[in-house]
């Protein structure tokens, strides 16, 4: 899967890239989800901050288009009609950035990973994930992680639709890592049998992503 170039370093990539070089928002403390809402050096945020590379993809919905390909005994190439023909679900979960804002009880609506997932049949030998953006993105994620139980393609926030500067008309949204991890302007997904870095992750960050172990770099 061939993905666009990237643009050139943003001020914001090149901050994030000496954070991890310094190890910048460590506190040394970790936790459980059962046991504390907010990980450790994290702070809540009412409004939803806008984070990406120094570009957004202007992708209508007659133009999206989701190829699922790799491991799977059944590839697909989604277009919007047959996204939306795909069970539908609401849920709600709070949400984690790696820059240390969290934003508790988002509203989400699509398509659990899990519903997908099950469209395509991964084969056995596939354990992990690799996440494309139409802006040249991508990042690696465990098979187990991107089955958990709210993780989903996103395509309405709060009752609307998705906007394109948060990622639509489809995000991935992994809440239980790090939000690096969830894929804005989704093209492709691909199943994969050895993990590999993503941008990211090349670039200085975890391969996982727990916030609660302050899995923020590598």
């Amino acid at each position: 899967m061939d993905d666009p170039e990237l643009p050139d370093a943003s001020k914001l990539t090149r901050s994030k890239q000496r954070w991890a070089s310094e190890g910048k928002f460590l506190t040394g403390h970790a936790s459980r989800p059962e046991a504390e809402r907010l990980p450790p050096g994290q702070h809540l945020v009412r409004d939803w901050p806008i984070l990406d590379l120094g570009r957004q993809p202007d992708i209508s919905r007659e133009r999206w288009r989701l190829e699922i390909k790799g491991m799977v005994d059944r590839p697909a190439a989604l277009d919007w009609a047959a996204f939306l023909a795909l069970p539908q679900t609401r849920l709600s979960s709070d949400i984690h950035c790696v820059t240390t804002w969290s934003r508790y009880d988002n509203d989400w609506q699509g398509v659990l990973t899990r519903d997908l997932l099950d469209h395509v049949q991964p084969r056995d030998e596939a354990g992990f994930v690799m996440l494309h953006g139409y802006d040249g993105y991508t990042t690696n994620v465990p098979l187990a992680d991107f089955a958990a139980p709210n993780a989903m393609l996103v395509h309405g926030w709060q009752g609307k639709p998705l906007a394109r500067e948060h990622g639509g008309p489809v995000r991935v949204v992994i809440p239980h890592l790090y939000f690096w991890k969830s894929a804005k302007w989704v093209r492709g997904i691909e199943m994969i049998g050895a993990d590999k870095p993503g941008f990211w992750e090349v670039n200085g960050y975890h391969m996982r992503g727990d916030p609660w172990a302050e899995e923020r770099y590598s």
